[in-house]
């Protein structure tokens, strides 16, 4: 079963996702230039969703980092273990798995852990304190792992199972020294792209000096900001299935992951340059597909860009040319297998193929959306 979202949302003047010369992202798509916000920037807000909007408790939440032996030393000391040793420890402990440090104690690439994942190493660590202090005289020695210490370091890869952790089976992991522990995403979200053509502006600032005194002209810096303001589609899909396997199939925590994804989508924005231009837009067209099999983006309906006339703007260009676009492929295609679609809209849109499935508020829709979800409902 898969669960779809569809979503159009307009912004201000912004620069939510930078490239590496400051300037907001962009792509060609269908030979016209389009602002676009890369899919891990959304990621990463909907992330960031789960822990500002509570929507995910810590117990069900994962992670990233490079500063794990930080993290498993701190839990230990806080567990009463010596200060002094239990960097040391916590490395040991780490390198049981295999996973290789590079300068100060970091890990050489980022680690996707879950927070039950977390515990459970801190917990072995300080379980096997003797074992892993003694351990870390032998560093740098060969073959140091015995068939005990080996024993000792199969137990210790079990409790990388993902915890239940709800970000972790949503987005995956890849643990280049451990590939047997790595997790399978769930979901896969799409680079947002603008729904026409767009140019990027330039804002010239310029700041004075608070202590200057009033005789002397002149600025005491000066600086160009580039920016756009562009009209998004934006799309995602869960594997609903690979979800519940994520999580070992507990019916309750997939629900939860599901209601919380779509909360944290209708709500996380990125945060580049907002202290500049407070771009906070909410979506102008919310629209969901429970369906048993196969997926649609509907990013080919803005592949002839929209235009803003005299009967409307940007949104509601936007909002009928998806609509157009869907009723065109169930038109060729037929509908989805088993569908259940839910629409929310702010204002009046023009729909002609989705009105049989326009809900009034968000929170109908995120009900029935749900409750499509459910194994046995026949979503």
């Amino acid at each position: 079963m898969l669960l779809e979202l569809h979503i159009i949302q307009n912004f201000a003047p912004s620069n939510l996702n930078r490239d590496d010369t400051g300037s907001p992202k962009s792509c060609e798509f269908g030979g016209y230039r389009r602002a676009r916000i890369s899919s891990q920037s959304i990621k990463r807000a909907i992330r960031g969703e789960f822990v500002t909007g509570e929507l995910l408790p810590a117990g069900q939440r994962a992670t990233r980092s490079k500063r794990f032996v930080d993290e498993v030393a701190r839990r230990l000391v806080a567990a009463g273990r010596d200060a002094g040793a239990a960097p040391a420890v916590a490395e040991a402990g780490l390198a049981l798995l295999d996973i290789k440090l590079a300068k100060e104690q970091k890990t050489e690439y980022l680690l996707f852990l879950g927070e039950r994942e977390v515990a459970a190493i801190a917990a072995f660590c300080s379980q096997e304190w003797d074992s892993l202090a003694a351990a870390t005289e032998k560093k740098g020695k060969k073959d140091t792992k015995d068939e005990a210490t080996r024993k000792l370091a199969a137990e210790l890869a079990k409790s990388l199972d993902g915890g239940k952790a709800a970000d972790l089976a949503l987005f995956g992991r890849m643990l280049a020294d451990l590939p047997e522990r790595n997790i399978d995403a769930a979901s896969q979200v799409a680079h947002a792209i603008s729904t026409h053509q767009v140019s990027s502006e330039f804002d010239y600032y310029t700041a004075v000096d608070d202590l200057k005194p009033d005789d002397t002209a002149g600025a005491d810096m000066i600086g160009t900001v580039e920016f756009n303001s562009a009209c998004f589609y934006r799309y995602a899909n869960i594997d609903i299935d690979q979800l519940s396997e994520n999580l070992g199939g507990d019916r309750e925590l997939v629900e939860a992951t599901l209601r919380a994804f779509l909360l944290a989508s209708r709500d996380a924005i990125p945060t580049g340059k907002q202290n500049s231009f407070a771009a906070r837009n909410a979506p102008s067209f919310f629209c969901t597909v429970v369906r048993d099999r196969g997926a649609w983006s509907l990013a080919n309906a803005f592949a002839d860009p929209v235009r803003a006339g005299r009967n409307g703007g940007l949104i509601d260009a936007s909002i009928t040319a998806l609509d157009a676009h869907w009723g065109e492929l169930v038109g060729m295609y037929g509908a989805p297998a088993g569908a259940q679609v839910a629409v929310a809209a702010l204002g009046k849109p023009a729909l002609e193929h989705l009105k049989g499935h326009r809900v009034e508020t968000f929170d109908a829709l995120l009900e029935r959306t749900l409750e499509a979800a459910r194994p046995g409902t026949g979503g």
